[in-house]
């Protein structure tokens, strides 16, 4: 399984409740294909930096997964269809870049060491 990141901005009229709850479809599609979510963070409404749909502002989600080409395919499609979602974006990391959780487990070695 490789290492993605998917980048999505929300509607900013969405209420907490809605947000979670997309949140938790997206992450929900990733485990049911056979991923599994590493990370999955909320950074909160923003300017964007241009208007996008008439809107200037937007609730960013960062979620980082593991998976298969075809996970990440289906996340993608599924976000380009969703009414919810303003602007997605899903990438491959490398493989040599490690993911939130590894880097958690070095900084505690670090720690650790010292």
């Amino acid at each position: 399984m490789r290492n993605y990141e998917a980048m999505y901005i929300l509607r900013p009229e969405l209420g907490e409740e809605e947000q979670d709850a997309v949140m938790q479809k997206f992450a929900d599609l990733v485990t049911q294909a056979g991923g599994e979510v590493v990370k999955l963070d909320k950074w909160g409404k923003r300017r964007l930096a241009y208007e996008v749909k008439k809107l200037r502002e937007g609730i960013y989600i960062l979620m980082q997964f593991r998976g298969t080409a075809a996970v990440a395919k289906e996340l993608d499609r599924v976000l380009k269809i969703t009414d919810e979602v303003i602007r997605q974006l899903v990438v491959r990391l490398d493989d040599d870049l490690p993911v939130a959780e590894e880097q958690e487990e070095q900084k505690e070695e670090v720690v650790a060491a010292e």
